[in-house]
């Protein structure tokens, strides 16, 4: 029951972040959080900055974060993001679901699963769109085995020039004493 209840609690403060986004929450899998932008409505190039603001959003709102059954534990949040052509639909009749198919969305996913606790790794394609926007803050982290890939050229997303930060936290703290 810890588990659920870390979960509920963590998905509904990532909940009342991603709605300040232009940005759609497929579907949550266990602790995994998968959110994209420029579907099911296109929004062109500015998919990559949506998600990246958000990204940086969230990444700011589990440092002070609590989990109630370990108070001296921090989450160890790890993001991954990807730029690429997806398949999209909806599929199944008893319990449709909107579901993403291609290689965008397993780059994606193996972004975050090669990356560390408190980071935001990134691809080249990304971090090419993210340059036209301009205020971002990348790190170069270098080559990463992907599987499936090989070898590729990953970034760290750092920071945006024009960001704040603690209004994530402000709409969180909102959002959770409404509902006490």
């Amino acid at each position: 029951m810890e588990v659920v209840a870390l979960l509920n609690d963590l998905y509904t403060c990532f909940d009342a972040i991603i709605d300040n986004y232009d940005v759609y929450k497929v579907e949550t899998i266990g602790d995994a959080y998968m959110v994209v932008s420029g579907l099911p409505v296109r929004n062109g190039n500015r998919h990559a900055s949506e998600i990246a603001w958000m990204a940086l959003a969230l990444q700011e709102a589990v440092t002070t974060f609590k989990i109630p059954h370990r108070p001296g534990e921090q989450l160890k949040l790890r993001i991954g993001i990807h730029s690429g052509p997806v398949c999209a639909g909806v599929v199944g009749h008893k319990m449709p679901r909107f579901c993403l198919f291609g290689d965008a969305v397993n780059t994606a996913s193996r972004m975050e699963s090669s990356g560390q606790p408190f980071k935001i790794h990134i691809s080249w394609s990304t971090v090419n769109i993210l340059n036209t926007f301009g205020g971002f803050n990348v790190q170069l982290r270098g080559q990463v085995e992907l599987k499936g890939k090989g070898l590729v050229t990953t970034f760290w997303l750092l920071s945006h020039q024009y960001i704040d930060p603690q209004s994530a936290l402000k709409q969180y703290h909102h959002m959770n004493n409404l509902n006490k």
